[in-house]
């Protein structure tokens, strides 16, 4: 994307509001995050991930709770996941309907690329603010994101 000499964008005035803020760096994150995990996984797959990484092994129906989908769309999620080998599933116990999902070693990778970017981004992001910068920074992005998460809460899912 070409800038001017004050390194801001010619096509996009990110300094013209937080909206264009925010979609200018969730826009140039993404495409970083691209390039370093090309196995297109959706965000909500890449929370399923991020989720069994945390957790570890968790069914289904847990996985579903905890991401608030329905789970017809956990379903569908953890299919793709499967065919791409970034999730494995097993029988949980004697009840072979009921199955367990894990990452594989394949899904493990994907996410320490997936974190490797997240590090040289916040390498990036370090070395052109300054200290007192970067603490603003973080707790401005917490705080934003804590907004946001809590506004965008969906009605709870029924079974």
């Amino acid at each position: 994307m070409p800038v001017d000499e004050n390194g801001h964008s010619q096509v996009l005035d990110w300094q013209d509001g937080i909206e264009n803020a925010l979609a200018h760096l969730t826009c140039v994150l993404v495409a970083r995050r691209t390039r370093t995990t090309p196995e297109r996984v959706t965000w909500q797959q890449y929370d399923v991930l991020e989720m069994l990484r945390l957790r570890g092994p968790m069914t289904p129906s847990a996985l579903s709770d905890s991401l608030s989908v329905s789970r017809p769309t956990m379903s569908k999620a953890l299919r793709v996941l499967k065919d791409q080998d970034l999730v494995e599933q097993a029988a949980l116990g004697t009840d072979r309907r009921e199955q367990t999902t894990s990452l594989t070693a394949v899904g493990r990778e994907f996410l320490d690329r997936a974190a490797e970017c997240r590090r040289d981004n916040a390498k990036i992001a370090e070395s052109v603010l300054t200290p007192a910068e970067q603490a603003v920074f973080a707790d401005l992005c917490g705080k934003v994101a804590e907004a946001i998460h809590v506004a965008a809460q969906p009605a709870p899912i029924s079974p």
